[in-house]
Formats: C-alpha cells, structure tokens, sequence
C-alpha cells in the first residue's frame, strides 16, 4: 500500500484525513492520499502569487521540462504500474500512456525556448506614425487544473507542461480515483528542478477545496477535462476566466463500402476496446454502409475475440477493468437496454466486478442510449447506414462533437466527411482519437468550450499578450 502527502509549494502537507484509493481488479486497497483544507489552499495560492512575480526564465522552463521528460523515461515502469494499480487499465496501455507523456513533457520543452514576440510598423497607412509596436507574452497569474481519472498521467501531463513552459502557476486537483500518478509526477517534477511555487498537487473536498479554487478571483484560468455536466457547471461558476474545457465524445468510426475492411476492423477494434473504451475519442458507435454490413461484421466479431481480458497486471491482458464496479454495472445496464430496444448481442456483455468483457451488438437503434450517450467501456455497438450522408445528418444531429473518423479510398468522400461532420477532429483511415501530443485538440457543441488543448495552444492560452510602442524615426 503506498501513502502519499498533498503537495502544496513544494512541500509535503500531511494529515489523518486522508483519501483511500482501490485497485479496480480485486478492490484491495493500492494507496491513501492526505487531503488538504481551505487554509492549505490559501497557502498554495499565495505562494503561487509571490513566486510569480519573479518568473523562470525561458531556458530554466526548457531545462526543467527535458530533466523531467528524462526523469519520466527512466521510472517508465514504475508509473506504468503505479497506473495500473490504480485505475485497472492492463499494463501494456499505461506503458503506452508514460512514453506519450514523455512526448508531451519533450513538445512543451521546444515551444519553451520559441520566441513569443512580433514587432508591426505603424506608418503602413496615411493614419500611422514613424512608430514600432512590440508584443510580447506574459504567462497568466494562476491556473487551476482538474483531470478525469482514464488517463491518470497523460492528461495531467497536458495540463503540467504547458504550464512550465508558459511560466504560469499551477494548482492541480487530480481525479480522485485515480491520484496517485499525479502525486508522483509531482516529485518527479521537483526532482527536475521546478520550484515548488510553480505547482502544486493535491486532493481535498468538493465544497471547501475544489470549488473554492475554480471560484477565487486570482485565478486566472480553469482548465477541466471530464464529464459534460460538471464542465457545464464550470463555466457558469468560475466567473470571469479564461477556460479551456475538454468534455465528453461519442465518437463515430464511418466505414463506408470501399473501404479496405482488414483496415477497418483493426481500427474498429482499437478505437472500441482500448483503454477498455475509456476515451473520450474512443469508438463509441460504428456507422456501417448495408452493402458491407454481414462481411464487416463477422470479420470484427473474429478480431475482437483476440482481445484478451483479465487481469491488468498480467502482460497478456488486453483489456483490464473500468474505473470501479459501478461503472461496470451501469454499462451492464445500458448493454441490457440496447437489448430490450432490439439490438442483438454478437459477443461479450458480461461483467466480472468492474471488468466488462469486449462487446459488440449489432441491429442497434439510433435512439438507443447506448450511442445516445457517451459508454464509457469497452462496447462497440453497430448501426447500419445508407451512405455518407446518412451518417453525416444521424451524428450532426446530436449533442456531441469531439472527434470522428471515416474509412474510406476515395478521397472526395473523406474531404465531404472532414468538411460536413461537426467535430472538432475528423480522421481519414484513422481511429477517431488519434492525434500526436502538440498538434490542436479539442470539441464543440457539448463536447467543449474555449481553447483547444494540445500543448502548442495550451500554452498560447496560458500567456496574455503585452504591447507597447515607441517612436522610430
């Protein structure tokens, strides 16, 4: 059992009020974490403040986010089963999750050392003056951070970096299921050299921690991924801040009859069961043309039986638990209604504690809250559809719009799919979630509100833009 201290400025805080975390596999208890109090908060905040006023300069960002990225590369292991014990997902997908938050920790490490600023001339109109106008950046006052538990290190590791290389504050509220990755990012961050001013991590209760550090006025920004309704409670509680919300998907893989099917069933696969489904760029729905319908369908039933599910830990599981047992029992229960709705059950549907086999149905309704919501498991339901059109008017015709993908040889149709689908990603041959960690990423409709992640504009947002002006004659 391991037990973490809060940090707050760079310092342990511990206390006998302390936050049990279970392994989702056996529930046998993987670690505690002392929560903090609004009097540690505060502590946090003014620290934050006080550093701040004497920034790290751009090579001290660099420096720390490559000797982090290093210090990541070397414990890999280590985080990949810290991971795993924690939220249930199988070791060979947190071993993944490391090397991509390596990435992110390298990307922020580049864009740390960019210059920021432009000069425009002003006498280029008959109104302009023989002037120079210079912006530059400046990093926000403070971020307020908080991160969903399906990807415990990535998804704090977009929030972290770009925060280093900004030059920006940062208080950070982990998932409360799944903290303790964060908790020991953090040291390996210290340990990297940043000082304690610039983050701190910690967990505490919804009324005296979280919503105080959403709602104090110098916080700059909020920055939240996770569910639809707390984003949307977000954004009418945190007043006047900049926000960058990444809400939930319901992601489609459109296959379309040209498709190359062996590329399309892998991809099926992948989108649906990775992660045991929990992403929110995840295959939520596949949208199949009637034409290939039969063949698509018994080629992936196939493949999906490769997908080994069992226990995390072992190296050979594909596919571990959902985060807890009442996440599983709600997707028991949505496969269940998609049943009585007339859909038919091609393989998987049961559940062992918090562990949902693989499953796909078939003769889904459109109407069906599997795919009118967002599953969050490892369920791959099936609707048939006529053509490109049909699919595009049944997605655009919901509330979501993260991502989305399309199968397909020819390229007019995947540009028709790129141009129409009302997403804020649209891959061609692709899972709908790919992405590489710099690169713009984000929703619209209730899929997201503000800046889009991704390091590159995370960290644009992060900064507020300086001018000032001088005479040039």
């Amino acid at each position: 059992m391991i037990s973490f201290p809060s940090y707050l400025a760079g310092k342990a805080f511990h206390s006998e009020d302390q936050l049990e975390v279970f392994y989702p596999w056996d529930n046998s208890l993987t670690g505690k974490v002392c929560k903090i109090g609004p009097e540690q908060l505060e502590q946090a905040i003014r620290a934050a403040l006080e550093g701040g006023s004497n920034p790290l300069t751009r090579y001290q960002r660099h420096t720390i986010l490559r000797k982090a990225a290093s210090l990541l590369a070397e414990h890999r292991n280590e985080l990949a089963r810290l991971i795993c014990r924690e939220s249930g997902l199988c070791l060979r997908e947190t071993t993944y999750e490391t090397g991509r938050s390596s990435d992110v920790l390298e990307f922020a490490a580049i864009e740390a050392l960019k210059d920021d600023g432009e000069v425009f001339s002003c006498d280029i109109s008959p109104q302009g003056k023989a002037r120079k106008i210079v912006t530059f950046k400046q990093p926000v006052q403070l971020v307020s951070a908080i991160t969903p538990f399906n990807h415990p290190l990535n998804q704090v590791a977009h929030k972290v970096a770009p925060a280093i290389a900004a030059g920006a504050p940062m208080l950070l509220k982990p998932s409360e299921k799944t903290p303790l990755t964060a908790l020991r990012f953090t040291e390996l961050l210290y340990e990297a050299g940043l000082p304690g001013w610039m983050l701190s991590t910690f967990v505490g209760d919804l009324e005296t921690v979280v919503t105080p550090m959403i709602e104090d006025e110098r916080v700059e920004m909020v920055s939240f991924t996770g569910s639809i309704k707390i984003g949307k409670h977000i954004a009418r509680t945190a007043g006047y801040k900049k926000l960058c919300l990444e809400l939930g998907g319901n992601s489609p893989l459109i296959i379309l009859e040209d498709a190359d099917l062996e590329k399309a069933v892998t991809l099926a696969a992948e989108g649906s069961f990775r992660n045991s489904g929990q992403r929110c760029t995840a295959v939520k729905r596949l949208l199949v043309q009637e034409s290939i319908l039969e063949e698509f369908t018994e080629r992936f039933v196939e493949r999906a039986k490769t997908y080994l599910a069992g226990d995390p830990e072992d190296e050979a599981t594909h596919v571990g638990t959902v985060i807890d047992e009442e996440a599983a029992r709600s997707l028991e229960q949505v496969v269940q209604e998609a049943l009585s709705d007339g859909a038919e059950l091609l393989l998987g549907g049961k559940r062992r504690g918090a562990q949902i086999e693989p499953t796909i149905l078939r003769s889904v309704s459109r109407d069906s809250r599997i795919v009118a919501e967002e599953s969050f498991g490892p369920l791959a339901p099936i609707i048939a559809i006529k053509d490109l059109d049909d699919a595009i008017d049944y997605y655009n015709g919901g509330n979501f719009g993260l991502s989305s993908g399309i199968v397909t040889n020819d390229l007019s149709l995947a540009l028709k799919a790129a141009k129409h689908l009302r997403t804020g990603t649209t891959n061609i041959n692709e899972v709908p979630g790919y992405r590489i960690e710099s690169s713009p990423f984000g929703g619209i409709k209730d899929s997201g509100l503000g800046i889009k992640e991704g390091v590159i504009e995370a960290i644009k947002f992060m900064q507020n833009t300086k001018t000032f002006s001088f005479p040039w004659e």
